[in-house]
C-alpha cells in the first residue's frame, strides 16, 4: 500500500519518530534507480533544491514538472493527471495552492502513487520535519523526543508553515504560542489543525510581546507570500509590531534562537540583523529541507 505524506496531523507517532530517525542516517539506495515526479505549481528554491537533493541522494531521478506544463484543472482535470503520474511513477511530490488535490488524486491513484505535499494553503509538513531537526540539533543532541518543554513563540500571518510546525512540536510535547492579529490568527478545523492535538500547550496572543515573553524559539514567516502582493499595503500595516527586531528578541530567553522558513523579507517581518546573527538557525532549516526529505522518502519506501 502507498504511503501519503499530507500533513503531519495525518501521521502516527510511531511514523514520525521513523522519519526523524530515517532523516540522520547516512542515506541508502533505496529508490534503485526509479524516478520521483516533483510537480510545482508554483515557483520554490529551497523546497525544488532539497526535493531533488534528497532523490539522488537515494538512488532515484527527480522528474520536474512546472504548474505551466501540467496546467492543473486548465489543460486537463486533476484526476486524469493522477491517472498519467501513476502510470510513470510511484512517487510524486506537489507543491499545490489547493489542498484538496491532494485527495481527488487520491481518489483515483489508489495505491498505485504515494503522494507527498511540498506545501499547500494549509499545510507545509516537509518544512516543519526540518524545523524539528534543526530544534534537535540545536537543543537535544538530534533528539526529537528532548524537546518537550521547550517554548516556541510564532508571531506574524498564521500560515500553513505555521500550523504544521504547531501541530509536530506540540506532538513532541513543546508548548506553542502563536502570535498574530485577531485577522491573522489561527483559524479553527481544516486538514492541519494544533487545537486538535492533546499534548503540548497551545496558547494564542494578539501581542507580540505577551507571545516571545521567556521563548526559547522565536520563529516568523513572510507576511505576503505568492498571490497575496496586492494586500502589500494592508498586511504591512496589520504585522507591524509583530516584527522580529533585536528589540523583540531580547523579551525572550537570553539564549533563544530564531527561524525563519524563508524567502525572507529583510526589514518588514524580520530586520536584517537578527536574521544574520548568531542566534539565527535559518541557514541549518535550509540544510535540513534535504535530510527531512531524504526520511520521507524514506519512511515511504517502508523502511525501518
Amino acid at each position: 500500500m502507498s504511503r501519503h505524506v499530507l500533513t503531519i496531523e495525518e501521521l502516527s507517532d510511531e511514523s514520525l519518530a521513523l522519519i526523524y530517525a530515517l532523516a540522520l542516517e547516512e542515506p541508502r539506495d533505496v529508490l534503485g534507480g526509479r524516478a520521483v515526479a516533483l510537480v510545482f505549481e508554483q515557483p520554490s528554491l529551497r523546497t525544488r533544491s532539497a526535493s531533488s537533493l534528497a532523490v539522488r541522494a537515494l538512488g532515484g531521478w527527480p522528474i520536474f514538472i512546472t504548474g505551466e506544463e501540467i496546467g492543473l484543472d486548465r489543460r486537463e482535470s486533476v484526476e486524469d493527471i493522477g491517472r498519467t503520474l501513476a502510470t510513470y511513477y510511484d512517487t510524486c511530490a506537489l507543491r499545490v495552492r489547493d489542498h484538496a488535490v491532494f485527495s481527488r488524486l487520491a481518489s483515483v491513484v489508489g495505491d498505485r502513487l504515494g503522494l507527498v505535499n511540498l506545501l499547500s494553503a494549509v499545510a507545509h509538513p516537509t518544512q516543519a520535519l526540518a524545523d524539528v531537526l534543526t530544534l534537535a540539533e540545536h537543543f537535544s543532541r538530534g533528539d526529537p523526543s528532548g524537546l518537550a518543554g521547550l517554548r516556541v513563540a510564532y508571531v506574524g500571518d498564521v500560515t500553513n508553515v505555521a500550523r504544521s510546525l504547531a501541530v509536530a512540536l506540540r506532538r513532541l510535547g513543546a508548548d506553542v504560542v502563536l502570535g498574530a492579529p485577531t485577522p491573522y490568527q489561527l483559524s479553527a478545523g481544516g486538514p492541519e489543525d494544533p487545537r486538535r492535538v492533546a499534548r503540548g500547550a497551545l496558547h494564542l496572543s494578539d501581542s507580540a510581546a505577551e507571545a516571545v515573553a521567556g521563548a526559547d524559539v522565536v520563529y516568523t514567516d513572510s507576511w505576503v507570500s505568492m498571490g497575496w502582493e496586492a494586500e502589500r499595503a494592508e498586511r504591512t500595516a496589520a504585522l507591524e509590531m509583530f516584527r522580529v527586531t533585536e528589540e523583540l528578541l531580547a523579551l525572550a530567553s537570553p539564549d533563544a534562537v530564531v527561524l525563519h522558513c524563508l524567502p525572507a523579507h529583510r526589514g518588514e517581518e524580520v530586520s536584517a540583523t537578527v536574521l544574520d546573527s548568531d542566534r539565527s538557525l535559518v541557514w541549518r532549516q535550509v540544510a535540513h529541507r534535504v535530510s527531512a526529505m531524504r526520511g520521507v522518502l524514506r519512511w515511504m519506501m517502508e523502511e525501518t
